[in-house]
């Protein structure tokens, strides 16, 4: 099981390190297990004031401030293996040293973000970059309407190209008056 001072060390060694450290087989698990002790601990004794019982309250306390600070820490160098793996095209860079979650978590962070990057792309390519608007095609003559925001659009003949938003958009495709362009 871990001890307190095994976690203070492992919070130093993340700290003096530009890359993610290689945390001990079974850290998550001996640290919840650590925390669960100092909770029955603390709450075994009716005297809440005891020395001891005082002793394992802070010790706990730290033990959460110490844990939350090595995952925040973790978590910021994460996002940065993300912007470096998507602009280097570098994957899964220290992914040794990464915990299961945090795997995932790169994963899903990396995903999102080339996803975006899709996504400007292909906004900048139709020429404009607004992610609420579409390029429709009208299919048939439609007379003004009110969209969602109370502003008049159209009329639109068959035949014209127009942005509108992704919305009405939509519900000019679902009622089969426009296609997507």
């Amino acid at each position: 099981m871990i001890k307190y001072e095994d976690l203070y060390e492992v919070l130093r060694r993340e700290k003096n390190n530009d890359a993610l450290q290689k945390m001990p087989a079974g850290f998550m698990k001996d640290f919840s297990e650590f925390i669960h002790e100092n909770k029955k601990a603390i709450t075994k004794s009716d005297d809440f004031f005891a020395d001891d019982i005082m002793r394992y309250k802070k010790e706990y306390e730290n033990s959460m401030v110490l844990f939350k600070e090595l995952i925040l820490r973790r978590k910021k160098k994460l996002l940065n293996l993300v912007f470096i793996a998507n602009e280097t095209s570098v994957m899964k860079k220290d992914f040794e040293n990464m915990l299961s979650f945090e795997k995932d978590l790169f994963d899903s962070l990396l995903s999102s973000v080339e996803q975006t990057d899709k996504l400007i792309a292909m906004l900048l390519l139709n020429g404009y970059a607004d992610s609420d608007k579409a390029n429709v095609l009208i299919t048939e003559d439609v007379e003004p309407f009110v969209d969602m925001s109370g502003d008049s659009v159209g009329p639109f003949s068959k035949g014209d190209t127009v942005l509108l938003d992704k919305k009405v958009a939509d519900i000019l495709v679902g009622s089969q008056k426009a296609v997507n362009v």
